[in-house]
């Protein structure tokens, strides 16, 4: 399988070093990339096909990833050279819906939609996918083996979801990054180092993931099983709960899905 990058960027770059490690062989992938100092970075990296332009050469692929920034991407399609081959297109581009991405490119429709979050800079990404239902069962075999290369993915049958998605993974890192920003300032205050703040709340939110991974049990029986009547965690609990934190938690996740929505739109007006 030939894979082209159009655009060059981190995701790109964390894309093709996971698919590499996966045992890809590199002179089965490109990036077409207009940056000059990009270009250097990615040649520095790998010894991979690098184009500045995308030419039928650099086309002559099996699956066209679609990563550039989504304003920039009607015109980045409009580049595109007219030609016989037509390979799988795999967008990661947040917001732009099907319909729009085909009509840039004169109709063709054989797209998937993925959105992809930051931790698969590290191999631990979690990606959600919509195959436009033009897509066959071996692309979809094609675009699950790219994104799975730098995580975990998962299939959702209508492209409304992915909006889903974007308020769940795609923007779910941050909201563990507040979480732990939370937890070591609490720490600080309570009289703690901040290299100790630091160790103890990264370590406990890996540590209780890893636990909810492995079990078979809700992460509410979980939760509940920490909490003791009259306990310390008790109390931290009855504290949040009168705070709304979950509650605001919810319903942030909710407006996340609703701005995805409002930029889809935008992003496709003509």
């Amino acid at each position: 399988m030939k894979i082209t990058f159009l655009g060059g960027g981190n995701m790109a770059i964390a894309l093709v070093g996971g698919l590499i490690q996966r045992g890809f062989e590199p002179h089965n992938l490109g990036v077409i990339e207009i940056l000059p100092e990009a270009r250097a970075r990615l040649g520095e990296q790998f010894s991979i096909n690098i184009y500045e332009a995308a030419t039928a050469e650099a086309l002559q692929c099996d699956v066209l990833v679609l990563a550039v920034k989504p304003q920039q991407m009607r015109a980045a399609l409009a580049s595109l050279p007219a030609g016989d081959n037509k390979p799988l297109i795999v967008s990661i581009a947040a917001g732009l819906l099907v319909d729009d991405l085909a009509r840039w490119m004169g109709g063709y429709r054989r797209i998937v939609r993925a959105m992809p979050n930051t931790p698969a800079l590290i191999g631990a990404g979690m990606t959600g996918l919509y195959a436009d239902p033009s897509v066959d069962a071996a692309d979809k075999d094609r675009a699950e083996a790219i994104l799975g290369a730098v995580g975990e993915t998962a299939w959702v049958n209508s492209e409304q979801l992915i909006d889903s998605v974007t308020a769940i993974s795609g923007s779910g890192p941050a909201y563990v990054f507040l979480f732990l920003e939370a937890m070591q300032e609490a720490a600080r205050e309570l009289g703690l180092s901040a290299e100790t703040a630091r160790t103890l709340a990264i370590q406990t939110v890996i540590g209780s993931a890893q636990l909810a991974e492995q079990s078979t049990d809700p992460v509410s029986v979980l939760r509940e099983r920490v909490t003791s009547k009259g306990g310390t965690t008790e109390a931290a609990l009855k504290k949040k709960a009168e705070m709304g934190v979950k509650e605001g938690l919810i319903a942030g996740m909710h407006a996340a899905a609703e701005r995805s929505r409002e930029l889809g739109i935008e992003l496709g007006r003509d």
